[in-house]
């Protein structure tokens, strides 16, 4: 088989308007058209990087509600790592909040994978990671 990109991650949501304006008005993403599925949910899109959002209170969530870089999560290559940082940051993300605020932000500059990496969490605990080439 050969890819030739991802396409979009899925990820359910408990928190659909909450989860909408996050990826939009935290992140950047632009509401797309959604097709009419039987289930309720959300497209955005940034770039070529599509999420798709599915309301469903009973599907799968992370139980730890914490920025744990050791959890699964999805990871987006920014081309200006600093400008998304200091947007973050603009937006009241913090590495000095607690471990379970919302706005908890997890910074790696020169860690071992070899390029800076961001992290934070949606309002699902869904964790998204941004990254630099290195």
């Amino acid at each position: 088989m050969t890819a030739a990109m991802l396409h979009h991650v899925s990820l359910v949501t408990a928190r659909l308007d909450q989860s909408i304006a996050f990826y939009r008005d935290v992140l950047g993403f632009q509401q797309i058209e959604r097709p009419r599925f039987a289930s309720v949910g959300a497209w955005l899109q940034l770039d070529a990087v599509q999420i798709h959002l599915i309301a469903n209170n009973e599907g799968t969530f992370r139980r730890n509600a914490t920025v744990d870089t050791s959890d699964g999560h999805l990871a987006i290559r920014v081309g200006d790592f600093k400008a998304v940082v200091s947007d973050l940051q603009a937006k009241g993300f913090r590495e000095d909040a607690s471990e379970n605020d919302p706005k908890k932000l997890v910074l790696r500059i020169g860690g071992p994978a070899g390029y800076p990496q961001a992290y934070v969490r949606d309002p699902d605990s869904n964790i998204i990671e941004f990254n630099a080439a290195g």
